[in-house]
């Protein structure tokens, strides 16, 4: 498969692309600064400088074409502010999802955050975060055109990653090693039939393969 990630330079991003490279597929990160792009190519991804705060649908679309898969992975991350969580993790998570649609990338994957809800209320960063969130969540899931699924991850750590997890719709909270998270990313690119579900996920007992393929219905 060729799969384009947003927010490539991020570290659920790199792990989740060394693994996809590592299987033998093509893969694209997007990214802002240039000199980003050696972290990418060590990895054995393909940088595309481009700013998702600033680039057109068309522009985004152009990168995204011929793509079998597109990953959302990006965020404004820790100590921005408010009017970046709108503009990162909610304006450009739409505005990928809408190039996708324009570049005919049905499978998108969109990496959230638990407790993520349109409607959650207060005014501190971090209450802005899981609004911003929320809301794109919402967008992505109300695209026909897209056949998404939704992760969200609970805390994450920079432990090894196990393989052993809990994925289900409802988890409860929880912590989870970024490199379970992309574990999972790359089993849920593998697995079409988890379309439509928006899935939580924590450290817990079960091989990534197996709870992937347990909330597919297989």
């Amino acid at each position: 498969m060729r799969i384009v990630i947003a927010g490539g330079h991020g570290q659920i991003a790199l792990r989740l692309e060394r693994l996809l490279a590592a299987r033998g597929d093509e893969v694209a990160g997007i990214i802002r600064r240039p000199e980003q792009g050696d972290d990418l190519r060590d990895v054995g991804a393909e940088p595309v400088v481009l700013d998702l705060e600033s680039a057109s649908v068309e522009e985004v679309a152009a990168a995204l074409r011929g793509a079998d898969a597109a990953v959302f992975a990006a965020g404004a991350g820790p100590g921005s502010g408010a009017s970046r969580k709108d503009t990162v993790d909610k304006g450009a998570a739409v505005l990928f999802a809408d190039a996708a649609v324009r570049a005919g990338v049905r499978r998108f994957v969109i990496v959230s955050s638990m407790g993520a809800d349109p409607r959650h209320e207060g005014d501190e960063i971090f209450d802005v975060y899981l609004r911003a969130k929320g809301e794109a969540d919402a967008y992505v899931s109300g695209l026909a055109d897209l056949d998404w699924t939704i992760l969200r991850p609970g805390a994450l750590t920079d432990d090894a990653g196990k393989g052993l997890v809990r994925l289900e719709a409802h988890t409860g909270r929880g912590r989870i090693p970024r490199d379970d998270v992309a574990a999972v990313l790359a089993e849920l690119l593998d697995t079409p039939a988890t379309a439509g579900l928006t899935l939580e996920l924590v450290s817990g007992s079960t091989p990534v393969s197996v709870a992937v393929k347990s909330v597919a219905g297989n």
